[in-house]
């Protein structure tokens, strides 16, 4: 059973908190300060309750007949109301006024984003590409606009299925917000920070972190310059902690360094545009003011982020290279124990120790679909330059892949000594599902065209004559 919190890693002044003004890029310093110095409740699948003004959390109950302050109430379920009470989130807001105050709804192009994939791509080929082009300094591309979806398999409809996507911008959500109706995002930033507004408060989320927004929770991204990286949509249930099995009650990602907002809100009459995503296509709605208007709330469904640089990561210190699973962060089960809609896993720096051992990934084919994507620095089963930092890459199920033969060859013959891997940050979203590929990322200049090129020098080495 979750635990009730309302301490925040940072004492909350429960003063009225009252957004910069958003109708440009230009950001104060006390605007730049606001972000520097957030505050956030901590723990992961916790109850929170926070408010910015004393009293605005009703006592002892959800849906007072008068709300204090003149606030209406509102509950955003993330699961089904029967759900046992271990997996059911929700969270009740009090607020200013609720989201239902909007014009109509009305179906909208909004960047390059794919859901049905019926009509995509299907291939075994080993595939990769260089990072997402940024945008020109003379074009405006917000968040939303600038994503790109690179494959997925599923229908959000059943809410069975995944997709990846690719980002790249350079301006802020000026007046928008966004929600997902499909499913939960995670979002992997690998250049710019993320200033991410949203109904329960605000987070900063730099490159080495990442952020999970749940499906139907509204938010809104500024920047202060070009940004780029990765989001893993899941259109099943919810991210969770992986099970720890024999490593014990300790390890990998820890729950008390996972952070979600605390409340914050502006009061602010303003033409606004709310944009979602619904059975995949897109729709937009005019609002007269904004959505960020939640005074206080307490629930369990809310969006986090976590800092990649405290997992806490586990080896083999004897022998053999271990499964990658030891790398999850999060993952999101399908109704299969231990079979993952998507596992979120990662490459961190580390100590490699192993004795008379292929220290590398070895050759594999797997049961899972694996998209990695890489945060900064090399990856230690590549050394040609093909796989760098914004770059991307898909080996799909049973499709063959492992080290290039450069690599092969220097970690044949390497001196076993301890070596500590600090060279880079990689990751996988490896998923159940078989990853149809768009016709954006088949056809992008980005695409490499000679990666299965980089296995041909791989010598034959087989001698019956000598072991």
């Amino acid at each position: 059973m979750a635990s009730l919190s309302n301490s925040p890693r940072k004492a909350h002044d429960n003063k009225i908190n009252m957004a910069p003004n958003r109708r440009n890029n230009h950001t104060t310093a006390a605007a730049a300060d606001e972000w520097t110095t957030l505050k956030y409740n901590v723990g992961f699948g916790n109850h929170f309750a926070t408010e910015c003004l004393p009293g605005a959390l009703p006592e002892h109950m959800n849906n007072p007949q008068k709300c204090n302050y003149g606030l209406y109430c509102e509950q955003l379920s993330g699961t089904a109301f029967t759900l046992p009470r271990h997996s059911n989130q929700r969270t009740w807001f009090y607020r200013i006024l609720p989201p239902v105050v909007h014009d109509e709804y009305v179906n909208v192009s909004v960047g390059d984003i794919v859901t049905d994939f019926a009509n995509e791509h299907t291939t075994p080929q080993q595939l990769r590409w260089k990072p997402m082009e940024l945008p020109a300094a003379s074009s405006s591309v917000d968040f939303i606009q600038g994503l790109r979806t690179m494959g997925g398999a599923g229908d959000p409809t059943l809410k069975a299925g995944m997709s990846v996507h690719m980002y790249a911008a350079n301006a802020s959500m000026v007046d928008k917000c966004f929600y997902n109706s499909d499913g939960d995002w995670l979002i992997v930033p690998q250049e710019g920070a993320l200033k991410i507004t949203t109904e329960m408060g605000k987070l900063l989320v730099s490159p080495h972190e990442i952020v999970v927004i749940p499906r139907g929770i509204r938010f809104s991204i500024d920047v202060d310059g070009p940004i780029r990286g990765y989001v893993l949509e899941v259109y099943n249930r919810h991210f969770v902690l992986p099970d720890l099995g024999p490593i014990g009650a300790n390890g990998l990602a820890n729950p008390r360094d996972f952070e979600s907002p605390v409340a914050w809100y502006e009061d602010r009459d303003v033409d606004y545009t709310v944009v979602t995503k619904f059975a995949g296509e897109m729709f937009s709605a005019h609002m007269t003011h904004s959505p960020f208007n939640v005074v206080a709330w307490h629930g369990n469904y809310v969006p986090y982020k976590y800092n990649l640089d405290h997992f806490c990561t586990m080896n083999s210190v004897n022998y053999d290279h271990p499964d990658p699973s030891i790398y999850t962060v999060l993952t999101c089960q399908t109704d299969e124990p231990g079979v993952a809609v998507a596992d979120f896993v990662i490459f961190p720096p580390r100590w490699m120790v192993q004795e008379k051992t292929f220290r590398p990934p070895y050759y594999h084919r797997n049961h899972m679909t694996e998209f990695m994507g890489m945060i900064y620095g090399h990856y230690d089963a590549k050394t040609d330059d093909g796989f760098v930092p914004g770059g991307a890459s898909l080996h799909s199920c049973h499709t063959a892949h492992g080290p290039d033969a450069e690599t092969f060859l220097a970690a044949s013959n390497a001196d076993l000594k301890p070596v500590k891997f600090e060279g880079g940050l990689a990751f996988m979203f490896e998923s159940n599902y078989m990853m149809k590929v768009t016709d954006y990322a088949m056809k992008c200049p980005q695409m490499d065209h000679e990666y299965y090129k980089c296995w041909h020098p791989l010598p034959k080495l087989f001698n019956p004559k000598k072991m």
